[in-house]
């Protein structure tokens, strides 16, 4: 699966970890994608969507 939406197309971002010392490391921030079940031209099809795009009802989910 991969870790972008379909919809608005977030994926992940990187950057650094920061300790108390003030070393930094790099790391990666994965966006919360759920495989949903969606209505798509009449068809029912699975999507990788992004939480803020169900909330919003950016797509058409299939019961």
């Amino acid at each position: 699966m991969s870790r972008k939406c379909e919809v608005c197309g977030k994926g992940q971002v990187s950057g650094n970890n920061v300790s108390h010392s003030n070393r930094h490391t790099r790391r990666k921030w994965n966006a919360n994608i759920q495989t949903v079940r969606v209505l798509d031209k009449g068809s029912v099809r699975k999507a990788n969507v992004c939480t803020r795009c169900i909330r919003s009802n950016k797509v058409n989910r299939a019961i």
